[in-house]
């Protein structure tokens, strides 16, 4: 038995104040997807794709407009206090933390709406506050961390239950590239201990590095479930080389490189665009034998990626 059961789930929204004017939303439509125990497991869409919604089902915080879904083999619906016993739910940005209130104090409080023992609370709290790194300010006001460290404390808050599976709805959001990092690494922790990770992300980088499997999803459709060696063989694909100060001359030889698909070039200022491998390395070795020193090479975005595989009338939601 999978840890995350969905199946055909569908979520309609209405939109407009006025009966009259409402009309229908299809945030999620038949989903269908399997998250097997112990692994972490990603789903990767652009903005408004419906990840959210598909969370805020799974944490019985929204019904289904039809389908069904468990968690741990309880039904999402008819047995929401189970599911909620097994589940910790950690959100990006400001949501859940009150900002007048220290960690200590966020936690305890926390460990009693989960109507843990005082002893056990206490005792959970403080061990969460030195696993997430947050030992120093345990006793300060939460107003006054930084994003990253806020996001620390969401991890904490959501593993104060002790649940087996975890749902992370774009956790990273917003920080700087050392806190992403060890939030990342704090997510191969929890699949360490065995613990069951969904995690929401628009960052393919990212679904990349700490996922086993990564579930595509667009407009309330799944559009696949992939391995992350599949992605990353598309981000290298369709990575792009940018170089600043390209002679002329040598921009003529790159285009002439096999892979090579689409060259701009504006005073100088070059951007190749490519749709192998190959051709990245290949046009990388031109321009630094040709004494180019001012060049990086850049992944692709995600709508990239998607118009690449899917084509583009699949569209996007961004």
């Amino acid at each position: 038995m999978d840890a995350v059961e969905v199946r055909d789930l569908t979520r309609i929204y209405l939109t407009g104040k006025r009966r009259r004017s409402k009309e229908e939303v299809l945030a999620l439509d038949s989903v269908g997807l399997g998250v097997e125990t112990g692994e972490v497991h990603g789903l990767l869409g652009p903005n408004g794709a419906g990840k959210t919604t598909l969370v805020k089902i799974l944490s019985t915080a929204l019904l289904p407009t039809a389908g069904s879904a468990s968690v741990m083999g309880h039904d999402v619906v008819d047995e929401t206090e189970e599911v909620r016993k097994r589940i910790g739910i950690v959100f990006g940005g400001e949501r859940g933390l009150y900002h007048r209130l220290t960690p200590r104090r966020i936690l305890r409080y926390w460990a009693a709406l989960y109507k843990l023992p005082d002893e056990i609370g206490i005792t959970r709290s403080d061990e969460l506050i030195e696993r997430v790194g947050l030992s120093q300010w345990a006793d300060r006001r939460v107003e006054t961390f930084s994003r990253g460290m806020k996001q620390r404390l969401h991890l904490a808050r959501g593993l104060i239950a002790d649940p087996p599976v975890l749902f992370l709805d774009e956790p990273t959001t917003g920080m700087d590239p050392v806190s992403a990092h060890d939030f990342r690494d704090l997510v191969a922790d929890l699949k360490a201990e065995g613990r069951t990770v969904l995690l929401t992300t628009h960052d393919m980088a990212e679904a990349e590095a700490v996922c086993d499997r990564i579930t595509l999803i667009d407009q309330g459709t799944i559009l696949g479930t992939k391995t992350p060696k599949t992605v990353a063989e598309w981000m290298g694909t369709l990575e792009r080389v940018e170089a600043e100060d390209v002679p002329a001359e040598l921009i003529t030889r790159i285009r002439a490189v096999d892979g090579v698909t689409h060259i701009e070039a504006d005073e100088g200022s070059v951007v190749v665009q490519t749709n192998h491998p190959q051709a990245v390395k290949d046009a990388l070795k031109l321009l630094v034998d040709g004494g180019v020193t001012s060049l990086k090479t850049v992944r692709p975005s995600l709508e990239e990626v998607y118009l690449h595989v899917f084509g583009r009338d699949r569209g996007m939601s961004v």
